[in-house]
């Protein structure tokens, strides 16, 4: 079962050509879903716009060693989670995904068929990339995201921007279920692909409406930070005490000491423990 590729024997008399079609038309959902996302929230817009201001306004800084630390820190080990069971899911979930769809591409366009055998390592990799998405995003939706406490939230709250986890996790569910039936010719396998195809088209075709298009801005909004921080710009410094630090530390203070604490919303907050 482990070392079968479940994409060359499609349910339903389906070609090999339709599920390449099917995938093209998924990417070319996620292109489209993600420049209409931008054009919508402006995210291009502000980002060149706050760029142009980093650069004509901040102090030189090595351009270089800070992109290099982004792609490091920020996207390859997600230096943003603090909370360590935060960042473990996440990577388990983003390394999974990436795993799981480079080798789903694999075995779709390069080993269609029956005909092409498959090399073991490639399914093999698709369930590793598809369990360990199911690890990070079932911990994560079960342990972490549902620790509200200290917004007041209900755990049974569901809002826009759980469309991607869910139906990610859906597609993948689906999929493996699928694959499982298939291995042991069962006849419910056909179902059980049918509504895989249905939970990917939602998790690809809903871009637009989910946060799957933050994770290509995301890498870019990171270095810009990064380089608005090390040329003084970030926090609207002004220019006397971009490069003194322990000027730069009180001004930061003085900024966190006249926010309210309950950040307007007239509740008592405990500690966030799931950041």
């Amino acid at each position: 079962m482990f070392a079968t590729n479940p994409f060359a024997s499609l349910p339903g008399g389906l070609s090999a050509g339709s599920m390449q079609t099917y995938v093209v038309l998924m990417v070319l959902a996620v292109i489209a879903g993600t420049l209409l996302d931008m054009v919508h929230k402006g995210s291009a817009k502000y980002f060149f716009a706050n760029w142009r201001k980093t650069r004509s306004q901040g102090a030189p800084v090595d351009v270089a060693s800070i992109a290099v630390k982004t792609a490091v820190v920020d996207v390859l080990a997600s230096g943003e989670f603090c909370n360590p069971r935060r960042r473990i899911a996440h990577l388990l979930t983003m390394y999974g995904f990436i795993l799981y769809v480079v080798t789903t591409a694999i075995m779709v366009f390069a080993y269609p068929t029956a005909a092409t055998p498959t090399p073991a390592l490639v399914p093999q990799l698709w369930w590793l990339g598809g369990l360990m998405v199911l690890a990070g995003g079932y911990w994560f939706w079960f342990f972490i995201r549902v620790d509200v406490a200290a917004e007041g939230n209900s755990p049974l709250r569901v809002v826009r921007a759980d469309l991607f986890i869910l139906s990610l996790l859906a597609s993948v569910t689906l999929a493996l279920v699928w694959a499982w039936l298939q291995a042991r010719g069962s006849a419910a396998s056909g179902i059980l692909f049918g509504l895989y195809i249905i939970a990917t088209t939602v998790l690809f075709g809903g871009v637009y409406w989910s946060k799957f298009a933050h994770m290509f801005f995301k890498p870019a909004a990171a270095f810009e930070k990064r380089v608005s921080k090390a040329n003084g710009t970030y926090a609207n410094l002004p220019l006397q005490t971009r490069d003194d630090p322990a000027q730069r530390e009180r001004h930061s203070m003085e900024l966190l000491r006249d926010a309210p604490m309950d950040m307007g919303l007239g509740i008592k907050r405990e500690a966030p423990r799931h950041y």
